[in-house]
């Protein structure tokens, strides 16, 4: 899978849950990735640290949201 989501992609997402969860569980992981490598990082200026919350607050709703289709079968 590219670093970027296609169209394509994002229509298959919206019929087909077991790819939609799949697609959230990826990119979940390259985002914890992403701000992990942000909090080892020696730059520790104020535009870094809010990329870090806002990732954060991202990470929280995209783990929310595969808990919420994880009880769910079926598109």
């Amino acid at each position: 899978m590219s670093d970027l989501v296609s169209e394509e992609d994002l229509a298959r997402a919206r019929t087909d849950l077991a790819f939609r969860q799949q697609l959230m569980a990826e990119n979940l992981e390259k985002l914890l990735e992403k701000l992990n490598d942000l909090r080892r990082s020696s730059n520790v200026k104020p535009e870094v640290a809010k990329q870090i919350r806002e990732g954060v607050d991202l990470a929280v709703k995209l783990a929310d949201r595969l808990q919420q289709y994880g009880g769910q079968t079926g598109a």
